[in-house]
């Protein structure tokens, strides 16, 4: 097993994201670990390459297919047993490196990820070492120029599920929305909210809406489904805002 795991965060996709201290890390791997996601996703692995191939590295390339969730599950059961299932192919691509074994995680891999949980899972446990990268939170909201937060206001940072089940935060001004396959906003009452959503942030593809939630959130579904017909896939966020 090999002794030193390098988590390196990627950004949304753009080889301009990557950090230079990412950059190096590439280079001085031995071996990269590339996930293949499936039919309809081969973009995902091959943007890796292109950041890879941009870093100038000439480290080993191993793939290895990503795991299907078990829709049958309870949602916690489900993750868990995927991170182990997950956890397990690392180990089999892992084997043999006899240097430093890079992996590339979208944004970066301290927010709102699970590669640090599955890297956990890892016996014996490697050395793990995390080079951040650009989170999308950040892509955002440099792509709208708009500031993360009102003059000393809080952030609630939620995932789309969390939002749909609980609806807006008590008290929330900011709320940022990770992780959303359903356009949870739609469960929200629009009156008096803000919201600021971006898909393919970063890249030529990138599309961006904004506006009154009354008003975008009708342009922005048909937004998202227009990307990810045309691609095939779809990462997206988006910022709400309580006048």
């Amino acid at each position: 097993m090999i002794s030193d795991l390098w988590l390196v965060g990627i950004g949304t996709g753009n080889p301009d994201h990557l950090t230079m201290e990412g950059a190096r890390a590439l280079r001085e791997a031995d071996r990269i670990l590339v996930p293949r996601k499936g039919p309809g996703k081969d973009d995902l692995a091959a943007i890796r390459h292109r950041i890879i191939e941009s870093a100038g590295s000439q480290a080993e390339i191993v793939h290895f297919d990503y795991p299907v969730r078990d829709p049958s599950l309870p949602y916690q059961d489900r993750v868990a047993r995927w991170h182990d299932e997950i956890a397990h192919r690392w180990s089999k691509a892992l084997e043999g490196a006899s240097g430093p074994v890079a992996l590339l995680v979208w944004g970066d891999p301290s927010l709102y990820d699970s590669t640090l949980r599955i890297a956990e899972r890892l016996d014996p446990q490697p050395h793990t070492r995390v080079f951040p990268g650009i989170t999308s939170l950040q892509a955002l909201t440099a792509a709208h120029a708009i500031p993360l937060n009102t003059i000393n206001g809080p952030i609630h940072i939620l995932t789309g599920r969390n939002l749909r089940d609980h609806g807006w935060p008590k008290d929330a001004t900011t709320v940022a929305v990770m992780l959303d396959g359903e356009a949870s906003f739609q469960h929200l009452a629009p009156q008096g909210l803000t919201i600021w959503w971006g898909a393919f942030l970063g890249m030529p593809e990138q599309v961006l809406q904004a506006g009154p939630l009354a008003v975008a959130s009708d342009q922005i579904i048909k937004a998202r489904q227009a990307a990810r017909t045309r691609h095939g896939w779809l990462m997206d966020t988006y910022l709400l805002r309580r006048e």
